[in-house]
Order: structure tokens, then sequence, then C-alpha cells
């Protein structure tokens, strides 16, 4: 493995994130993808050479390893951090979409042109559906990979004797698996901290739509109030009485005849 190309897509997925993605983007490096590869891939390394069972008949431990191991816990585990990971590469290429059309768009126009993304990994538009989608998505497999694992190996626990009788086994036999106490231990870490990412991406998700409706809401406040200043909806007072709205209209009886509204009527009627 390249660590310096592995450094390079971690400082750029570090870089897109939020706080929480930031959290999420650690559990999984450190006590996922390290553990992975430090630990786990040992203790699965004899899992086949010292499974055994108490017959010599040919065939018949690698049958019921088969049975009882369909897919090994390192395999299932390197799919799925593959698989949970590739989403925020997905973010790290939108962005980099966005900055080389910024680039060819500078070299068409010159220096004399309207940026077409003033920030390219500001989460907007595009990028921020893809940086929400890429969360779900990412919850989506581990919960997935969960109830797999849930299946194949009930409450997640390994036991530490299986009966087999399955042919060419000539009874029921029985097969011991090897250090079993040690494999259930990691076994429960990895799927605690999947919980914990899991829970991760959903607090992310939710805080990503909840900022985005609050923005929505102050952008909406604000346009209504502007409008309210363009028609001119200012309260108007007439005798210690406010009326709002721009259609108010004064009521005739409320306008005294003066001077400078002069009467309608006639002299005669006017001295009655």
């Amino acid at each position: 493995m390249n660590w310096g190309v592995f450094q390079g897509l971690l400082e750029g997925v570090n870089r897109y994130s939020t706080a929480f993605g930031r959290i999420w983007l650690s559990v999984v490096f450190i006590f996922r993808l390290l553990v992975y590869l430090v630990a786990a891939e040992k203790v699965w390394s004899d899992d086949h050479k010292d499974f055994e069972c108490n017959t010599r008949q040919p065939g018949c431990t690698n049958v019921c390893f088969d049975h009882f191991f369909p897919v090994s816990h390192i395999r299932l585990w390197a799919l799925q951090l593959i698989l949970v990971t590739c989403p925020s590469l997905l973010v790290i290429m939108h962005v980099a979409y966005r900055e080389a059309r910024e680039q060819r768009f500078r070299e068409t126009k010159g220096d004399n042109y309207r940026c077409i993304y003033p920030n390219p990994g500001k989460k907007r538009g595009g990028l921020w559906w893809t940086y929400l989608l890429s969360l779900i998505f990412k919850a989506c497999v581990d919960v997935v990979f969960l109830y797999i694992f849930f299946r194949f190996y009930r409450n997640y626990t390994l036991p530490r004797v299986v009966k087999c009788e399955l042919p060419p086994c000539p009874n029921v036999v029985d097969c011991f698996i090897s250090r079993p106490t040690e494999k259930n231990i990691f076994t429960l870490f990895m799927v605690v901290t999947t919980c914990i990412c899991v829970v991760l991406n959903l607090i992310e998700a939710t805080y990503l739509i909840g900022k985005r409706c609050h923005e929505c809401q102050q952008a909406g406040g604000g346009d209504s109030r502007r409008h309210s200043h363009d028609t001119g909806t200012d309260p108007v007072s007439i005798d210690g009485q406010v009326f709002h709205g721009a259609d108010y209209r004064l009521h005739p009886a409320a306008i005294p005849l003066t001077a400078s509204c002069p009467s309608m009527l006639s002299k005669d009627e006017a001295g009655s």
C-alpha cells in the first residue's frame, strides 16, 4: 500500500467533511481499519487450518467448515470497509470536478469572468446532495453488513464446539474452532464500532438537513421583509389609531373640513 497516496486521500476527506464527518473518519481509520490490518487478519489466519473434527473421513472437515463459515469474517470486513469508504472518495471527485470546471472557464473567459464556484468545497447545490447521499449510503452499507453477520453468526458469537452431520461425515461429529474467545472479542469490537459509525452518519445527515432548512427559512424571512419594505406597508397613524397596509384609504368622515381640504357644500348649505 502506498501510504503517501492514502494520506492524501485522508486529508481530502477530512478537508471537506463536517465535525461529525471528521469523528467518523477517525473511528473508521483507527478503530476499524488499523485494527483490521494489525490484529484481526492474524487472528483469523488459522481459522481453516486449525478447524478440527473428530473424524478422519475425507472431506468431512471441509464440508463442515464451509457450512459453519460460509464467508470469512476477514473478507466480509474487507468488503465492508471498501464499500463504506468509497462514497467519501466520490465527494472528493465531485470537488475536483468543480475545480477543473472553474479552471476551464477561467481559461476560456480570461481574467474578467464571473466565478461559477467561489468556493468549490462549499456544500451547496449538487455537492450537498452528493455528500448527503454518501452519508445515507454508508449508513445503509453498515446496517446491511450487521444483518449479514447476524444471519451467518448468530448473536455475533462463535461457539467452541459445533456438531456436524453433513455428508460425507459418517455420523454426528464434533468440530472445534480455534481461538473462539479471541475471535468473539474482535467480532463484538467491530460490531460496536460499526454501530457508532452508523449513529455518526445519521447525526451528520440530520445536521446537514437541519442546517439547510434553517438557511432556507432565514432566506425566506429576509425576502418577506424586503417585499414589505418595497410595497410600502408602513403603519399609518390617524387620531391615535394605527392602520397597516399599502391599500389603506381614509374614510371620508375622518377627513376634516379645513382650508387645506375645502368643503364641497354650497355657501347656503354651509351657513345652515
